[in-house]
């Protein structure tokens, strides 16, 4: 079968053909057929070799993508929750089970987690074998490229979880990338009054726009400050950095009311500094949000199945997965959202 790899530190992901061994799943584990994948900012930097990513190396070779819809199609021993011909999404976490978090009953603070498509094999290929756990079932009503949001979506509800978003809330969202876009749509379904920003991001913005985001701005030709003040008339209650931009971060503290919610979602890729001094004196917190819980997993899957429509315009491109490295280039540019990868080839992929 088909399979965009990680083979070697450094930068670059290599299309191979490549299968399994044995014929069945190992014990716990389920084999999925996988029918859309997409293409996340961590596959970005883990493709890139950012310095952040080189934990990587000592699981390489591995078959990267972690975001994905399928259906069962052959179940290890002591599988009981699912069986062949369920229709399923990852949620692609594996925690410890014996950290404090995880006996806690917190897997997502998990200190030793692992994750599909980052620690072992991944969606990007035309099958895959991963445990039990990690799979969730999904109604035959959603359809596969919707269903393959899930996950990223859920990083959102989970980003505006971390916030403390309230119905009434200014919330400036920092990057209208997908994970961005989804934040400012989360946030607004909660009822609070949005404003997302970007930087010579005219396309993404107008996608956001179809979305239903109702206030957008891009900062190629006004400052962060005023975009805020024209949208608000004041400082907002929250901000949500989606960017991996140092500059943003301190930009979006500048913004921020004393007492309010900074909360950092982006992966980046260096460390930097940031003024604490003015942080402490205003009473800000900042706050850290990645992956996501079980509850806004299912959250999005809800969204998903009522809001499909609006959400659906985060898929911008659709690629067969023989086209894989093409569709990296891809995700890459300033002009594409969600990029989806197909094991097979379809009647026009690119749209």
């Amino acid at each position: 079968m088909l399979a965009l790899r990680k083979t070697r530190a450094g930068r670059g992901v290599d299309l191979v053909t490549t299968g399994y061994a044995e014929p069945l799943p190992a014990e716990g584990e389920v084999e999925v057929a996988i029918r859309a994948a997409g293409i996340c900012g961590s596959d970005l930097h883990a493709v890139a070799w950012d310095p952040s990513y080189g934990f990587m190396e000592p699981f390489l070779p591995l078959t990267i993508g972690h975001e994905f819809a399928g259906r069962v199609v052959a179940v290890g021993a002591g599988v009981t929750a699912l069986v062949p011909g369920d229709r399923v999404v990852c949620w692609p976490t594996l925690p410890c089970g014996t950290c404090d978090g995880c006996r806690a009953g917190r897997p997502s603070a998990c200190e030793a987690r692992r994750i599909v498509g980052l620690h072992r094999d991944g969606g990007f290929a035309e099958r895959v074998r991963v445990p039990e756990r990690v799979l969730h079932r999904i109604p035959e009503t959603l359809e596969d490229d919707l269903a393959a949001l899930s996950e990223p979506l859920a990083i959102a509800v989970n980003a505006v979880d971390v916030s403390g978003t309230q119905s009434g809330d200014r919330v400036v969202v920092l990057g209208p990338g997908p994970i961005g876009a989804a934040i400012a749509f989360v946030a607004q379904e909660r009822g609070a009054e949005v404003l997302l920003v970007g930087l010579d991001d005219a396309e993404r913005l107008a996608i956001a726009t179809r979305m239903g985001i109702a206030a957008t701005c891009d900062l190629s030709g006004t400052t962060l400050d005023a975009a805020v003040r024209a949208r608000f008339g004041t400082r907002c209650d929250r901000v949500i950095e989606a960017t991996g931009a140092a500059a943003s971060v301190a930009q979006g503290l500048e913004v921020l009311r004393p007492e309010g919610v900074f909360v950092a979602a982006g992966i980046h890729a260096r460390p930097f500094e940031i003024d604490l001094s003015r942080l402490v004196r205003e009473k800000k917190q900042l706050r850290g949000a990645h992956d996501t819980t079980e509850a806004a997993f299912a959250e999005a899957i809800a969204l998903l199945g009522r809001r499909g429509e609006a959400l659906s315009h985060l898929i911008t491109h659709r690629l067969p997965l023989s086209r894989g490295v093409e569709a990296f280039d891809l995700a890459r540019s300033g002009g594409a959202m969600k990029v989806l990868l197909h094991p097979d080839d379809l009647e026009g992929q690119t749209t």
